[in-house]
């Protein structure tokens, strides 16, 4: 009898958008009416507005355009991913392009060199640094990028790919779980909820600093389990095909010489990065910018290299080729919110959600709600969408039972932080384990202490925030 073997992610949205396709049939249609909130410049519910509509049950057909829609994604909530996807294949091009000038090959060899002895440091640094841009903007689709960077110089340092997507991963995602300041999440829910955006942030800067700490002990304790016995990486069996895969290109000390078009090569590379932080924070970029930086740095560095016409473009495609399979799986998973909003689920979904939290007292309302929260994070992966969908809902509902509406808030991105650590609807989750070849059952296996961790962590800072 053949071993097992749990089905590749793509697999695993298909499954996904056919069992949500199978339930608009059996769950109620209905629907809030919505107005314009000029603060936010979207459309939000109506709270006591829920009725039933005409069902839309969707069917093969629907199925099969799902992922197809989700490229261009009408949903009212989140921007098309159509625009990630590309920025997915244009990262890919660029990559492409400095790898075969052999620049971060010599700075790997370079960076290992420096650090031997010490190559754990650079977790908890790194994480700080993902951690930062994710509860100050939101780092999400920003991260994609960094994937191929630190797989290859964490398996140079004798650590795994799991370790790689662990640090950028979870280091994003506990900043974006304990926001402060994020524009696509706090300041969003807490203009929804109708407050200011500072109001509880105490609680919000707890859960950061408490739960950044316990994702750096996480992590390098596995790092150093597998530095120690690389028998102990959940991903060994794939040791050498990883190894072959993702510093195939190092040929050797002339091919990894850090001479000086490289060291101007890797200048171009992190002020390529820091360009596309500061335009994303600040500037009010979105992908189709930083889609033309990485365009415009790819070209330079190929002139920089002197490589040929030639060489230059098959690097950019074959680079992009490497990510291709990245840039399907993200139109697959927004395929299955798709679904959902055509068969009419997702306010009928919310509904119940609001009738099962009216009347409860403050600790119990704020962990139902919290739960609540984590049901609909799977439905709604963006948070900014989670945020305009739920909270002029869910935030009303607070003052009956004694909780400050910025509970709420902090509940909704704490629940909607945790969940994109894991959820398969989440193009960002799929996509960097898909760059870092993790199979998602063994990062599901991998990942699931901490997240009873974290939600102990969170369970009592929402608690006691009911309670003072």
């Amino acid at each position: 009898m053949s071993k097992f073997k749990f089905p590749t992610a793509y697999t695993v949205l298909f499954m996904l958008i056919a069992a949500v396709a199978a339930l608009t049939w059996v769950v109620p249609a209905g629907q809030y009416d919505r107005v314009m909130n000029e603060d936010l410049g979207k459309e939000v519910p109506v709270s006591g507005t829920y009725k039933q509509v005409d069902a839309n049950p969707q069917g093969p057909v629907d199925m099969i355009l799902a992922p197809i829609d989700g490229l261009y994604d009408h949903n009212t909530y989140e921007a098309n991913a159509i625009d990630v996807a590309l920025f997915v294949l244009i990262i890919g091009g660029f990559l492409g392009v400095v790898t075969k000038t052999g620049a971060i090959d010599a700075g790997i060899e370079r960076v290992t060199h420096k650090l031997q002895g010490r190559e754990t440091l650079m977790i908890p640094i790194l994480m700080a640094l993902f951690a930062a841009g994710g509860t100050v903007y939101g780092m999400a689709e920003e991260t994609i990028p960094f994937y191929a960077l630190l797989i290859p110089v964490m398996i140079a340092a004798r650590f795994d790919s799991v370790t790689a997507v662990a640090t950028i991963l979870l280091g994003a995602g506990i900043g974006t779980l304990g926001s402060t300041i994020n524009p696509f999440a706090t300041v969003i829910a807490a203009n929804a909820a109708g407050i200011p955006f500072t109001d509880g942030m105490g609680l919000r800067l707890a859960i950061l600093v408490i739960g950044w700490a316990i994702c750096v002990g996480f992590v390098m304790r596995y790092a150093k389990k597998v530095q120690a016995d690389p028998s102990a990486s959940i991903v060994a069996d794939m040791k050498e095909s990883n190894e072959e895969h993702f510093l195939a290109n190092r040929e050797g000390a002339a091919a990894t010489e850090l001479n000086g078009v490289r060291k101007l090569i890797l200048v171009l590379f992190a002020a390529t990065f820091g360009v596309m932080i500061y335009g994303v924070a600040v500037a009010g970029w979105w992908m189709a910018e930083i889609s033309g930086l990485f365009l415009a740095s790819a070209i330079v560095t190929g002139l920089l290299y002197r490589l040929s016409e030639e060489d230059l473009t098959s690097s950019f495609v074959d680079g992009a080729r490497d990510l291709l399979g990245v840039a399907l799986i993200i139109g697959i998973a927004r395929g299955i919110v798709v679904v959902m909003d055509a068969g009419n689920m997702t306010d009928t979904v919310l509904y119940h959600a609001e009738q099962a939290v009216s009347g409860l007292s403050s600790v119990v309302f704020i962990n139902v709600m919290y739960w609540l929260e984590v049901v609909l994070s799977f439905l709604v992966p963006s948070s900014s969408g989670l945020a305009v969908l739920t909270m002029p809902i869910m935030a009303p509902l607070a003052d009956f039972s004694g909780v400050g509406r910025d509970l709420v808030v902090t509940a909704y991105q704490s629940a909607s932080g945790i969940v994109n650590l894991i959820t398969p609807t989440s193009a960002v989750v799929m996509g960097g384990l898909a760059i870092g070849r993790v199979p998602y059952d063994r990062w599901l296996k991998f990942v699931a202490p901490l997240l009873l961790i974290l939600t102990l962590l969170i369970t009592v800072v929402l608690s006691v925030g009911a309670m003072i």
